[in-house]
């Protein structure tokens, strides 16, 4: 089943299941039309690899959001955030540990022949493209400087 196919599947149970403050109805409205606007913009119907795109693309928002409301001291917003993150996290394939995207790393940068910082440019693309919502973009820069020191 594609993700948009779950998508659509879980809003219709969360519909039937009226749920008290309809959180994970919202979230999943907004990110099916995200998808929707995307497609519309591009001309196309979306694929997986696409569709998982914009679902990386909201949790890295809600996560910067996150950020910005604990360090403005609103425990309402962070507690929404995170129950709206939890939501979306159902839908994305399994994270990456840091043993594993070490190993990816260094496999890519012993590939690409990377021995200093200016190869980073490199690497990175190599990486993210490895993992592919998998991993965070932060982590992945944070372990390329550290194998590339």
């Amino acid at each position: 089943m594609s993700i948009k196919d779950q998508l659509t599947a879980d809003m219709k149970q969360a519909m039937k299941d009226r749920e008290a403050g309809k959180l994970r109805l919202s979230v999943i409205r907004m990110v099916r039309a995200n998808i929707k606007n995307v497609e519309i913009n591009d001309k196309k119907e979306l694929n997986d690899d696409e569709v998982l795109a914009v679902l990386m693309k909201e949790v890295k928002m809600r996560q910067d959001s996150l950020e910005e409301f604990q360090k403005a001291e609103r425990e309402d917003l962070v507690a929404q955030t995170k129950e709206e993150l939890e939501v979306l996290k159902v839908y994305l394939p399994e994270a990456l540990s840091d043993e594993k995207l070490k190993a990816i790393v260094a496999e890519v940068v012993a590939a690409v022949g990377a021995t200093t910082m200016k190869d980073m440019g490199k690497v990175m693309p190599a990486v993210m493209a490895k993992t592919k919502g998998r991993a965070d973009g932060k982590r992945i820069n944070a372990m390329v400087r550290d194998l590339l020191k």
